[in-house]
């Protein structure tokens, strides 16, 4: 059976072309050193009269790359490509929908340069753009930037200031809700086959409220239902409860955190309490916002509850290990979207 050359790499190839000539003009007949080398004895005769001819010899026996089918689109129209996509929102081009898509992104290209491109080629020139699928965070359109800035620049540099000239500890607060059939993360299963998770059947629920401290310490409360500003306050009193150094807590803009009563409560404490307030729309400032997100990846989500069990005991022994490990609490400072909080 007779060696088919497109199984070989093109330098083996290229080399093999050579020495065949070199052993042709030495005297071997064509027959022979094609035999020699696996080979149809076409292919000698082919490849010696590749070589002959003015101005040919061992060049024209150079493997060369191909140059496959042109590109549809030229250099520039492809970074133009580019431009559209990066950042933008498929809506300012007057698509009513607001992700971008190959679809959408071979639609614009039609529109834009009149040229028609497979799905196929679309993926490819992205991938090519170093452009790739991602799911989007997301951000409410009512976010102030310049609030934002100044928060970061200014207000918590003074605040950390403050507090460290009144020998005061700065706690990050927030609250989060939790469910017994919630599932978050994936599984493997075979495709086209959606994998089951079994969960209890009772609608279990539990919220939580926890502050946060750079330095590693970490405090915590479940509750039932909603907060209400009678609520937060009872939690703030649990918080300072036989606390020797003064606090300064940093909230969102939550309504029960601005209550009527809780402004009471904090003025009573005589300065041993602080509130401060983030700017709006802007959770990812607050990492007590990744306290949350890491309990929900690794928690009851992850390990559904047995059967019997309660989410409200499971979700408490979860806080209570975090709190035990201040390594783990430190970490959530490290996140890019909080790396502004210091110890001025």
């Amino acid at each position: 059976m007779k060696r088919d050359g497109r199984g070989l790499a093109h330098n083996t190839l290229e080399e093999m072309r050579i020495l065949a000539v070199q052993r042709m003009a030495g005297g071997e007949h064509p027959d022979d050193v094609a035999v020699s080398f696996g080979m149809h004895r076409s292919w000698a005769y082919k490849v010696r009269a590749q070589a002959r001819g003015r101005g040919r010899g061992v060049r024209a026996l150079r493997s060369s790359k191909g140059t496959g089918r042109p590109r549809k689109l030229t250099r520039a129209q492809e970074q133009q490509v580019l431009r559209w996509i990066n950042g933008k929102n498929p809506m300012q081009y007057g698509f009513d929908f607001g992700l971008w898509t190959r679809n959408l992104v071979r639609e614009l290209v039609q529109r834009e340069f009149d040229v028609t491109l497979s799905l196929a080629s679309i993926g490819t020139m992205l991938a090519r753009l170093n452009l790739t699928p991602q799911k989007p965070l997301q951000r409410a359109y009512q976010r102030d930037p310049e609030a934002i800035g100044r928060w970061q620049r200014d207000t918590y540099p003074t605040i950390a200031r403050q507090a460290r000239k009144e020998n005061a500890d700065i706690f990050f607060w927030d609250e989060s809700g939790f469910r017994a059939d919630s599932v978050h993360g994936r599984t493997w299963a075979p495709c086209g086959e959606t994998p089951v998770v079994e969960r209890p059947g009772q609608r279990q629920s539990m919220s939580a409220a926890s502050a946060v401290n750079s330095k590693g310490a970490f405090w915590f409360a479940t509750y039932e239902g909603g907060l209400s500003g009678e609520l937060f306050v009872t939690l703030l009193k649990k918080l300072m409860f036989n606390r020797k150094k003064a606090v300064h807590l940093v909230v969102d803009g939550l309504p029960a955190h601005k209550k009527a009563i809780v402004k009471e409560y904090v003025a009573s404490t005589q300065g041993k309490l602080t509130l401060h307030f983030l700017p709006g729309y802007a959770p990812d400032l607050n990492p007590d916002e990744l306290v949350w997100s890491h309990v929900k990846r690794t928690g009851a989500a992850r390990r559904p509850l047995q059967k019997g069990e309660k989410l409200g005991p499971r979700i408490h022994e979860q806080l209570a290990q975090i709190g035990r490990d201040p390594k783990l609490v430190r970490s959530f400072f490290r996140h890019p979207s909080v790396r502004y909080i210091s110890d001025l």
